[in-house]
């Protein structure tokens, strides 16, 4: 078979160093895969069932610590008040009738007697006790019974608090309602995902259906995705044992590895089936769009891992599990889309596009001149001022909303209605106030004869506004320490509540225990998740830092280019602007969020945005070097920066947005098809964010800009361009030459 070759036009900075496509490393991988699949296929069966296997026996161990509690208070606790160090949860009785009948408390004590002898239980308080006098509503109808483990919630094991929540459900019965309430108890009785991943797979299978028209090559993209997200799985439940990972993780995992597992695929078979179309054999398309678009996906891939690891400067337990599980996919996904996928090619070969929807089969060939991407890509180019400025007011517009964020956990009241901690949450609102659901720990280390001091001062506690109650000063056995437990009249998660934290800390504490040599605190869970939603909000301008020079870094090496890093960077963080916009109109000021079922509005869990921008650059960059890596390869061949403008995006169009869609569909449906609050506002704001990037973005800001620049996309200093590595080595795509006889035989 002949070849046509072709030299690259020399630019000011070009260093002549080129290879065919065939010749690339990853050509040669993928050429290995395609003639030893079997051996590949094995290889990849027997990693999924060993690692699977080996999760299964060794279980999981996920945690729902998020914030924790103030360190100084907790330590007082646990040296001067052991009984009450652990987490509390709530046993919360309801009745229509009076809560003080007969019947009622006789049905309250034995419960109260079965939690008492339970594991992990240090300390169980009956409403009818002289303890537990508060502990009843004033309207009469509803009570709880106080539970104290000995141990903070994220240390517990999960088997003893689902033996209290089975045990107190146990007792259940007409005219006795009981749910349970605390952050142990969200553990294991909270709102749990739904099955998000199947909605997502089905979407995806029908869009490529429709991007490609044939089962088969619909069908590769989806196996390669879950074979590595399967064995993401297991790596993630082993993990789990050695660092803090949450109990959403797992779905966070599959959201990120399912969206760009079908992506990386599903742009490498787009590029094998047009060189098929081209005259190639199956091994060359194979070895081709490994070379090509194999190489997008590394280069992407690679991209996304270093967006995550910026979360790593955080310092949170919780955090590096997130990033873990969501390095863990991509990596898996990635090799498996150069590895896993040549071979499936192999046993494809030829028979890609067999079995397919009758009309829907779709041209693997390049665009025609008469094509719609085609035609668009022109239209831009024609007017590059206009498309740009009109991309641009979209998205500042949708960027707005953003500067109103407000970062703060979000409480039990976002839980689904038919969840036992929403239930609880929402008889305690209704008994005891608002803020019984978060109250807030002062404790204090007291001086000899300083107990007047720390009387005065729970006094003053008791008259902040804002503050529902504070109950008497409780000494230890020494008098050296003492505990007041304050109550807001607000939720956990209101503004005010975070207000009355810093009254307390920053007015009332150092005003009434000046000079007396009495040190207050100011912790529990409400208090700790005040510190940790200022602790991420601190630190998000770093982690973007980071992001934002890694990337630009990675693009110069691999563009060489100085342009093309920096637009690079800025439309990129235009897109996650609007992303949070987006998630900030929904979820904080409640536009659309009947339609998605959010219920209340509610501030922004402050990990979210950290997170979202981690992975939604990463995401963006697939799309950008996927795009541009296109453009370089037409401008490479001709030299003009116009012409390889429009045909890069008319050759890519088609699947960036096909590849936008399946990803769209995936983080969307954790929105319609998943109960837990914090997935629904992470997948919309993946898939806001997606669909912007996608359209507003890759397909008119990003071409009308490189089109208004021309030739100084591709401009790099001689000093730098000798400096900075290059990422291995670019390579040309040589038309195929194939003779009517050539083209008529099958070769495989």
């Amino acid at each position: 078979m002949a070849t046509t070759t072709v030299t690259p036009p020399a630019g000011p900075t070009e260093r002549p160093r080129s290879q065919q496509a065939e010749e690339s490393g990853l050509a040669r991988i993928a050429g290995w895969c395609h003639d030893h699949r079997w051996w590949v296929l094995i290889i990849w069966l027997v990693g999924l069932v060993g690692m699977n296997v080996g999760a299964q026996l060794a279980g999981s161990n996920f945690s729902n610590n998020l914030s924790g509690g103030s360190q100084p208070v907790q330590h007082i606790l646990d040296q001067a008040f052991p009984n009450q160090s652990g987490s509390p949860a709530q046993v919360v009785i309801t009745s229509p009738g009076s809560i003080t009948a007969a019947s009622v408390q006789d049905r309250t004590a034995k419960l109260v007697a079965a939690l008492g002898p339970l594991a992990h239980v240090s300390e169980v308080v009956s409403p009818f006790s002289a303890a537990g006098a508060q502990q009843i509503s004033r309207d009469g109808h509803i009570a709880y019974v106080r539970v104290l483990f000995d141990q903070q919630a994220g240390d517990l094991p999960q088997g003893a608090i689902k033996t209290v929540v089975t045990t107190a459900q146990s007792f259940a019965a007409p005219g006795y309602h009981v749910a349970l309430g605390g952050q142990a108890i969200s553990l294991v009785a909270g709102a749990k995902p739904g099955p998000s991943e199947g909605i997502g797979i089905l979407a995806a299978i029908i869009i490529m259906l429709l991007a490609f028209g044939s089962v088969v090559a619909m069908g590769l993209p989806i196996i390669t995705a879950l074979f590595g997200i399967a064995i993401a799985f297991a790596v993630l439940d082993l993990l789990s044992h050695v660092i803090t990972t949450p109990v959403f993780a797992p779905e966070m995992m599959a959201m990120i590895g399912l969206g760009v597992g079908i992506d990386y695929a599903l742009f490498i078979v787009t590029r094998y089936r047009q060189g098929l179309a081209e005259g190639r054999t199956p091994r060359q398309a194979t070895a081709v769009s490994l070379a090509t678009s194999g190489r997008s996906v590394v280069f992407a891939g690679t991209t996304v891992i270093l967006s995550l690891l910026g979360l790593f400067i955080l310092q949170l337990p919780f955090m590096r599990g997130l990033a873990v599980g969501a390095i863990a996919a991509v990596v898996l996904v990635m090799l498996a889309a150069v590895t896993l996928l040549p071979a499936m090619l192999g046993f494809a070969g030829r028979a890609v596009d067999r079995l397919h929807v009758p009309g829907l089969l779709q041209n693997a060939a390049e665009p025609s001149e008469r094509g719609f991407w085609y035609r668009w890509s022109r239209t831009v180019q024609r007017r590059p001022i206009v498309a740009a400025l009109a991309s641009l007011v979209c998205l500042i517009v949708l960027i707005l909303p953003f500067f109103s964020m407000r970062l703060a956990f979000t409480d039990a009241g976002n839980d689904p209605p038919n969840t036992t901690t929403r239930q609880a949450f929402d008889a305690l609102a209704a008994g005891f106030g608002s803020g019984f659901n978060g109250p807030l720990i002062v404790a204090a280390s007291v001086p000899e004869g300083q107990k007047a001091t720390v009387d005065a001062l729970q006094a003053k506690v008791a008259a902040t506004p804002g503050v529902a109650f504070a109950t008497p000063a409780q000494f230890s056995r020494s008098g050296h320490d003492a505990v007041i437990v304050a109550y807001p009249t607000t939720s956990p998660q209101s503004a005010k509540t975070e207000a009355i934290v810093h009254t307390l800390r920053n007015g009332v504490i150092p005003a009434a225990t000046s000079g007396t040599g009495v040190a207050a605190y100011v912790g529990g869970e409400t208090a700790g998740s005040v510190d940790a939603s200022s602790y991420l909000s601190a630190r998000l301008v770093w982690v973007i830092g980071v992001v934002l020079l890694l990337s630009f870094l990675l693009l110069m090496a691999v563009f060489r280019s100085l342009a093309i890093p920096l637009k690079a960077v800025v439309v990129n963080l235009l897109s996650v602007g609007a992303a949070y916009g987006v998630i900030v109109a929904v979820f904080q000021w409640g536009w659309l969020g009947g339609l998605i079922g959010i219920g209340a509005t509610a501030p922004i869990d402050p990990w979210i945005p950290l997170m979202m921008f981690t992975i939604l650059f990463g995401l963006s960059m697939d799309y950008e070097v996927f795009l541009l890596s296109r453009i370089r390869e037409e401008w490479r061949l001709t030299g003009d920066n116009s012409g390889a403008v429009a045909d890069g995006l008319a050759k890519t169009a088609r699947v960036i947005t096909a590849a936008a869609a399946i990803m769209i569909c995936v983080f969307g449906s954790f929105v319609i098809g998943d109960p837990l609050h914090v997935l629904k506002v992470f997948g919309l704001g993946l898939a806001a964010a997606i669909l912007i990037d996608a359209t507003l973005v890759r397909m008119v800001l990003v071409p009308s800009v490189m089109e208004l620049l021309g030739s100084s996309n591709w401009w790099m200093p001689a000093w730098l361009d000798r400096i900075v590595p290059h990422l291995g080595v670019e390579v040309d795509v040589a038309k195929p030459e194939r003779t009517p006889a050539e083209a008529a035989v099958p070769t495989e």
